[in-house]
């Protein structure tokens, strides 16, 4: 009560012998409280019948299960009454299934063909996966575009090392709708993911985040200098389209180019350097390699940073044209 007075005073400048700020605070604990929505019982409210008589016609599904981290944990270690329920802490109580097994209403089912909303799908997914990576999971764009958990994940199967995904890898899990980044990765120079020196969630995190495309960082330079450090600075002379956005020169999958560019040396740095006589008597159309003309020694090799190799930024003194 003092507190709460104390906020009240403080926050709206109620003072005693004023206004009242214990009237205030009187009225307001007053009130009646509202009640707590009442969640609808599971699957008609049906009751329980154990994991037993599950099993006793899902010998298959209970095969498969058998091999899984739900199943070791629910079987051999619950930590509370939920994971005790084995199978009907996921799929809810299953009389009412046993009465109608045909009636899909009967049960909570995690496919699209079983017709149990997605968001109810989820909700159960949710009650023992809340928090942590999940954080953001309500209003992220998988969310949004009415993704449920089992569209990337089944928790009946081991089929991949790690997370109980639908597919062998992170990566293939992913490539099952983002089939644009699968064809980027099979590009000249693409970043190692096929390699299996990186996955998808080095960079993303799928379930979630505060930043654009579900970066686990709070921009692209902070995740690109998770791995490359050495572009972090800070710099004497920084180069400005460096320090804004890595994806100013680079694409963030793969790229035909060479070092991931969006666009080839030297036409890369024309496309901001193109108002001094420099670059546009050194690279014009007929100095180009099959241009007609003589081409420029000036375009072999790394093209502009021939000599300026410093080109992310440079701690040298006379490094203002990051040629050091």
């Amino acid at each position: 009560m003092n507190s709460l007075r104390f906020f009240l005073d403080s926050r709206f400048g109620l003072v005693a012998g004023g206004i009242g700020a214990l009237a205030l605070v009187s009225t307001i604990l007053a009130r009646p409280q509202t009640a707590a929505p009442v969640a609808a019982p599971l699957n008609g409210g049906a009751e329980r019948i154990g994991e037993a008589v599950c099993i006793a016609c899902h010998a298959p599904q209970n095969k498969q299960f058998s091999h899984t981290q739900h199943a070791g944990v629910f079987r051999l270690n619950p930590k509370n009454e939920k994971e005790k329920l084995s199978c009907e802490a996921c799929h809810g109580p299953g009389s009412n299934h046993v009465k109608e097994p045909a009636n899909r209403g009967s049960l909570i089912g995690f496919t699209k063909e079983w017709g149990t909303p997605v968001a109810q799908q989820t909700a159960m997914c949710l009650a023992c996966h809340e928090g942590g990576e999940r954080m953001f999971w309500p209003g992220s764009p998988h969310a949004s575009n009415q993704l449920g958990c089992s569209d990337c994940h089944n928790p009946m199967a081991k089929i991949s090392a790690t997370g109980l995904l639908k597919k062998p890898t992170i990566n293939e899990t992913c490539y099952t709708c983002h089939q644009q980044q699968r064809a980027e990765f099979a590009k000249r120079s693409h970043m190692p993911v096929n390699e299996g020196k990186l996955s998808c969630v080095d960079c993303h995190n799928p379930h979630g985040s505060t930043s654009k495309a579900l970066l686990k960082n709070d921009s692209v330079n902070e995740t690109c200098y998770n791995c490359h450090a050495e572009k972090r600075g800070p710099f004497l002379w920084e180069h400005a389209p460096v320090r804004e956005n890595c994806l100013n020169c680079h694409a963030a999958h793969g790229s035909n180019h060479d070092k991931l560019l969006t666009v080839a040396r030297p036409f890369s740095c024309q496309q901001c350097h193109d108002n001094t006589n420099h670059q546009s008597s050194l690279y014009n159309a007929g100095q180009l390699v099959g241009g007609g003309a003589a081409p420029s020694t000036r375009i072999i090799g790394r093209s502009c940073q021939n000599c300026h190799s410093q080109i992310h930024g440079s701690n040298h003194p006379a490094g203002a044209r990051f040629q050091r």
